[in-house]
């Protein structure tokens, strides 16, 4: 793990080598600046701070409640993976400034082991974006992003939080900025023994303690007119301890996780070029038994080198070219990989067109060269058309891709170098209506996906990932919101629903865990100093096992969740939250139930 601390400290050091005395005028640097373009013709779900710390516990609960992805969780805490329409965890990408981060041992993100308090913004986005963000992004994307501001002089705030189960989730920020300057810090803590009984299940959360820790540092320096030279490096390591039955064997997952990027923004009147410099590393180890010595893991490294490149041409037309190359490397314990290393690059083209204030159109095409395997030519359509004042019509049409991962190529036994990346076609048709202070969203949706990768028993006794056949999905995802504020009264409402209908084409069936129906709202109402709130999800039956069977399936369920926030002190907020106010029994995954009726305390002190 040498590596890291090293690039850290050049990184560190870059800014001083910069310095000028001349001021820019921007006041917010953000890292993923591709996403505001996406905002004009896809749906982008923006959850602050203040949304995050509803649903502390982990990333899961947050995007379980608050957005259209499916999750399933194998226990509170415990492995989690996200899904968009009807498609799986690898073919969902999560972006961390902009940059992809899906492990290339798994081609997915383990969600709890994405630490959720350490960004100033989640974005939620649905639909195909590999022309923008590579490999995985086919049902959807999951944004984490970091801001740094200027001219704000000191800000510190401090979130301790307590709960059932003995979990303590502590939380520190604290950030300096002036015209030229902004340094931003930020360190969180979380564990809990996470013992918790099921007795309708007779179930009982064995062995399922977790632990982690994540530290964020980000530095944004502007160097004379028009340049700026930002930093933002992130460390997180975690310790999952596997649920069991009594007498079953007690495991557990250790990760380390080091991610950093280096960006000069360098923007006039026509041009904006931005040119990052960024290295990840990720380690992960299994202890089979937690006395014995760990039974598998692996360490792999990325380096990335990307320039986004945008030239106004005039007022109505915009070119956008982005390059990037990528050096991907990982090394496997106990899993036949030895030494694999994958060299990957892309060039992307998009133009944008606004003729009219009312007419928005972009285009996209991109090719990626990846070592050893063979990609498809991408393209993105997209259109808006704002019919009046309180209709728009948006249309979207684009070619996506996941190429397969180190796992899929060379694991032994069962590695397939012959594998073929998937390739999907999708298109959507949103419907944007606005009246005053009540918006809603409609978006059907039609994705296909060839050369779907999934493992499979093989001949000789062990499973084999193979090139199985087509998968369709077809649905709606819907959204209406509602904000009104009278006096020193304010509220505000969101409900969501989400239909889903994907299909193995061979078979008919339906697809695994990927309930037909989910309806999601979040509800809340302040006056003055305090605030109420309600959390709501229903989840339609869900198909565990490929044939549709029944007796197998995770029956419908429903969730609510509750809470109050108050101001004690002018700059104290003091939170209590009751989780499953029903007592509701109910999985994500097979066998492995949620909690019942739990609660916390919280304590906000901003300063």
């Amino acid at each position: 793990m040498n590596k890291k601390y090293l690039f850290s400290a050049i990184l560190l050091c870059s800014p001083m080598l910069l310095l000028a005395q001349e001021h820019a005028i921007d006041t917010v640097f953000v890292f993923d600046n591709q996403l505001d373009n996406s905002r004009k013709v896809q749906k982008i779900s923006k959850l602050k701070e203040e949304d995050l710390l509803k649903n502390t516990t982990n990333l899961s609960e947050v995007l379980r409640f608050q957005s259209p992805v499916n999750i399933k969780e194998n226990g509170r805490g415990m492995v989690s993976s996200p899904s968009f329409r009807g498609t799986t965890a690898q073919q969902t990408a999560f972006i961390w400034n902009g940059i992809n981060v899906n492990s290339p041992f798994l081609g997915q993100g383990d969600i709890n082991n994405l630490n959720l308090l350490g960004y100033d913004q989640l974005e939620i986005k649905s639909g195909g974006g590999s022309v923008i963000y590579g490999s995985a992004a086919i049902g959807g994307t999951i944004h984490l992003n970091n801001e740094l501001t200027f001219n704000k002089g000191f800000r510190q705030s401090l979130f301790m939080e307590y709960g059932s189960f003995e979990t303590v989730n502590t939380f520190l920020k604290s950030s300096y900025s002036d015209e030229i300057l902004s340094v931003k810090f930020s360190g969180n803590y979380s564990e809990s023994k996470n013992y918790y009984e099921v007795p309708e299940k007779n179930y009982q959360n064995i062995n399922g303690q977790y632990q982690n820790k994540n530290f964020n540092l980000g530095v944004a320096y502007k160097i004379g007119s028009g340049n700026t030279l930002a930093w933002q490096t992130q460390h997180f390591s975690g310790s999952q301890h596997y649920p069991t039955t009594e007498f079953g064997s007690r495991s557990k997952y250790l990760s380390d996780s080091f991610r950093s990027t280096l960006s000069w923004n360098f923007k006039s009147k026509k041009i904006q070029n931005i040119l990052r410099l960024a290295y990840l590393e990720d380690e992960f180890q299994y202890f089979s038994t937690i006395e014995k010595p760990k039974s598998s893991g692996g360490t792999s490294e990325v380096s990335l080198l990307k320039n986004d490149f945008n030239y106004s041409i005039n007022d109505d037309f915009a070119l956008n070219i982005i390059t990037d190359y990528q050096l991907n490397k990982g090394k496997g314990y106990q899993s036949g990989i030895t030494d694999v290393v994958r060299n990957a690059g892309a060039f992307a083209a998009l133009l944008r067109w606004s003729p009219h204030q009312k007419y928005y159109f972009e285009a996209g095409i991109k090719k990626d060269i990846v070592e050893n395997l063979e990609t498809p030519i991408l393209f993105s359509l997209s259109g808006r058309h704002a019919v009046n004042r309180w209709y728009s019509l948006i249309f979207n049409l684009s070619k996506n891709f996941r190429y397969p991962s180190f796992n899929d190529l060379y694991w032994q036994p069962g590695g397939n170098p012959d594998l073929k990346s998937e390739i999907a076609h999708q298109v959507e048709l949103g419907n944007n209506f606005k009246y005053r202070n009540l918006s809603l969203n409609l978006s059907p949706y039609y994705l296909r996906i060839k050369n779907m990768i999934q493992w499979v028993p093989g001949s000789l006794g062990y499973w084999v990932p193979v090139n199985t056949s087509e998968v369709e999905s077809f649905g709606l995802e819907s959204q209406l919101e509602l904000k009104k504020t009278f006096g020193e009264h304010s509220a505000k409402m969101s409900v969501g629903y989400v239909f889903n209908h994907a299909i193995n084409k061979e078979t008919g069936n339906f697809m695994t865990y990927v309930p037909k129906h989910k309806v999601f709202g979040n509800a809340s109402y302040r006056y003055r100093s305090a605030e109420l709130y309600a959390q709501a999800m229903f989840n339609d039956l869900t198909y565990t096992t490929t044939d549709e069977e029944r007796s197998s399936a995770i029956p419908s369920y429903f969730v609510m969740n509750t809470g109050m926030n108050f101001r004690v002190l002018k700059n104290q907020q003091l939170g209590i939250k009751i989780n499953n106010l029903w007592d509701q029994v109910y999985e994500t995954s097979a066998y492995y139930p949620m909690p019942k009726r739990n609660y916390s305390i919280q304590l906000l002190i901003n300063f």
